[in-house]
């Protein structure tokens, strides 16, 4: 009788330390909300605007407050996740594309895998464009002409930036890239200063100032996904879509898949996370609070502000799209690499 009343307890006391792990509560605590880039950009706006309205939908209802740790396109700060930081639901990342990237996370000094991070969220913004500076449009399409400058961040291209990887590859670009930038401020601030004739945004507040100086033009969009079909956003004018630009051009099946990558890529926006080995019960409690997040009219007006296309995504969504970059082939990623190489660019 007393094994079987001990029995009894054990059984009891497991449950109850179930109950207690699925159902945690942040109750006096604060929570670090991580972003792997510096402030001003559109990272920053979504992780802030995020950090903002979290709180009120997690059990205990936490303070959260935003971190910038900026560094190699959101790399230094998912190492920073993987190796300093306790899987204890105190410290989520808000993240680009960059990071889901293969081009960028399969280099030696990523230490990370994407796909071990369990994804809270995250958002879309339909797409990115490429802006140029109408005086220097014609010189694109003239090999006799200086050469177009195409501004971008250090390391790996952005996913918007790489469409014009794309255009000098096959639509015979005449295009000479200077990189180096450390942010969407700073390169915005070439631009306009006529450092730099081209680069690239999602942001369309920015887009809307840059278009309004008369000065630019929105050149080419990566188009925005719409029940599974790339699609034109109509706030970039009647610009294509670089699918379509190139359709029927790519003829190696290497060149292909190594495209298709970057179609996933580009659709591929902000992403929320937890670090790896995060225990499920606190997982599941950051989803539920994003999932309340997502139907909040507060939080969808101040992230309209950010994008007038903003639109939050699923744990779920995010995930799919992770995962389809994981499986890409490393020779497809390896012709990637060597399409940027061959344009100059000192990428590994």
């Amino acid at each position: 009788m007393k094994k079987l009343a001990a029995a009894l307890f054990a059984c009891l006391f497991s449950c109850c330390a179930a109950l207690a792990q699925g159902a945690p509560s942040f109750q006096d605590k604060t929570i670090t909300l991580i972003v792997g880039s510096a402030s001003g950009g559109g990272t920053d706006a979504y992780g802030r605007v995020v950090a903002s309205f979290l709180g009120k939908y997690l059990p205990g209802s936490p303070n959260i407050v935003v971190r910038n740790v900026p560094g190699a396109d959101g790399v230094v700060a998912m190492n920073y996740m993987l190796q300093q930081v306790t899987p204890d639901g105190l410290t989520i990342i808000a993240n680009a594309n960059t990071v889901a990237d293969p081009l960028n996370y399969r280099k030696p000094q990523a230490l990370f895998n994407p796909v071990e991070f369990p994804v809270i969220g995250g958002a879309g913004r339909g797409g990115e464009v490429l802006m140029i500076n109408k005086d220097a449009e014609k010189r694109l399409y003239d090999k006799t002409a200086a050469p177009v400058v195409m501004g971008s961040l250090s390391g790996i291209p952005r996913s918007g930036m790489q469409m014009t990887a794309w255009g000098v590859e096959f639509l015979g670009w005449n295009v000479k890239w200077v990189v180096g930038y450390r942010g969407t401020s700073e390169i915005t601030l070439a631009l306009e200063r006529g450092e730099i004739d081209m680069t690239s945004t999602g942001n369309l507040a920015l887009l809307q100032r840059l278009v309004d100086t008369g000065k630019f033009k929105v050149l080419v969009q990566s188009g925005t996904l719409r029940n599974g079909e790339l699609t034109l956003r109509p706030e970039f004018g009647d610009a294509p879509i670089m699918h379509k630009l190139v359709a029927g051009k790519i003829k190696d099946d290497l060149a292909g898949k190594a495209f298709d990558y970057w179609t996933s890529i580009a659709v591929t926006d902000k992403w929320l996370a937890l670090p790896s080995k995060t225990p499920q019960g606190i997982v599941d409690a950051h989803r539920a609070a994003y999932g309340k997040l997502m139907q909040d009219a507060e939080f969808l007006e101040r992230g309209k502000k950010i994008s007038e296309d903003f639109v939050p995504m699923t744990s779920q969504e995010v995930e799919t799209l992770i995962k389809r970059l994981a499986d890409l082939p490393p020779a497809a990623t390896s012709y990637m690499i060597q399409l940027l190489q061959k344009q100059g660019l000192d990428v590994k």
